[in-house]
């Protein structure tokens, strides 16, 4: 009879990764989501375990500028990549506006899926398509991130105040 363990991994794998600007050298099972490495292992909590089956977008981070579910990416995989998370967007001047604009506009109210929802405008400011872009779009472009609090409206009327 098979135990409980004997599906369980003792591989780990190094790899190598630049997150919010600062390059880090970790050693993960092979397993492991990038969701808990960015939690568990490099404390950063802003980036919210949610659905775990990449539905809700609470963990949406930047992997070399695009939107990730950050819960179905293997740590493994993002090996030699660049990563974005919540607690990085300080580091750009033109995303400071981004999260004026939430707390102006109510674009939350419980909190949990704000750092999701702003690294998914991110990533439209960063590329500068924000812009050029009217509501529809850029609510197609959030599509992947659920709020059950503010019934959208913040959200979109920040993104649309940062757009100009």
């Amino acid at each position: 009879m098979a135990s409980e363990t004997d599906n369980v991994t003792d591989s780990w794998v190094r790899i190598s990764t630049v997150v919010n600007g600062k390059p880090e050298e970790l050693a993960v099972p092979a397993d492991r989501c990038l969701v808990t490495v960015l939690r568990d292992d490099l404390g950063l909590t802003g980036t919210k375990i949610g659905c775990e089956v990449g539905v809700c977008g609470a963990c949406t981070v930047l992997v070399d500028g695009r939107p990730t579910s950050s819960c179905l990416t293997l740590a493994v995989q993002v090996d030699g990549a660049e990563i974005l998370t919540v607690e990085g967007l300080g580091r750009h001047p033109e995303l400071q506006e981004l999260q004026q604009a939430f707390i102006e506009q109510g674009g939350f109210q419980c909190g949990f899926c704000t750092s999701g929802q702003l690294v998914a405008l991110a990533s439209l400011v960063l590329e500068n398509r924000l812009p050029s872009m009217n509501g529809e779009e850029v609510a197609e472009h959030l599509h992947g991130n659920l709020c059950r609090c503010t019934g959208y409206y913040g959200i979109l009327r920040a993104a649309a105040k940062v757009a100009g």
